[in-house]
């Protein structure tokens, strides 16, 4: 294989894995283990969740950083363990803070094991908000977890994407500078004139 092969092969599979979808999915990496897009209920025993804004990004998931206020928000609950099939559950959206109700769910069992909440409106302003999940139990105390998210500032890069389009740029620009005779040329005089 020549060396012109194997560059273009590298810069394609660069380019493949840089814009693959499900490499920016939660955080960049599968499992619950680094899964950012979850709530531990108990030890071991997980709530997945999933944020869309289907008017604005209707092919794309969102977790702690939802892009636009004022924007229908769709929020997802997967049960990872059957058990939660079987428990009352409550779902509430806070502004902090101040800690003011922006959405309530009244506890309930969800058999299929998917909560979905809509929000038409979305949150009414950017800032951070926390998304409380309490198990009411039948007896005993009530549990209660939440994660926050920020809402509001636009859709931007995450620094893991900066970081990896950042990483391919210097990666194409150093093939680029051993390969292409002009531009080593152009660098070396610029690094040239650096030391000077």
């Amino acid at each position: 294989m020549n060396k012109s092969h194997m560059i273009k092969k590298f810069l394609i599979g660069s380019l493949a894995v840089l814009f693959s979808a499900s490499v920016w999915a939660h955080g960049g990496a599968k499992g619950t283990d680094t899964d950012q897009c979850k709530f531990e209920l108990e030890k071991d025993h997980w709530i997945h969740y999933t944020a869309y804004q289907p008017n604005a990004f209707p092919a794309e998931e969102f977790c702690a950083n939802i892009p636009r206020e004022n924007e229908m928000l769709i929020l997802v609950f997967d049960y990872q363990d059957q058990k939660y099939k079987d428990n009352t559950v409550e779902f509430e959206v806070t502004k902090e803070p101040e800690g003011t109700r922006v959405f309530f769910m009244e506890g309930a069992k969800h058999k299929k094991g998917t909560v979905e909440l809509k929000l038409p409106n979305g949150v009414p302003e950017p800032g951070q908000y926390l998304i409380h999940i309490t198990l009411v139990p039948d007896q005993g105390e009530r549990k209660d977890v939440h994660m926050g998210f920020k809402a509001g500032g636009g859709k931007g890069a995450s620094q893991s994407q900066l970081f990896i389009y950042l990483l391919v740029a210097a990666t194409g620009l150093y093939v680029l500078y051993l390969n292409v005779a002009p531009f080593r040329k152009i660098v070396d005089g610029l690094i040239g004139k650096a030391k000077g």
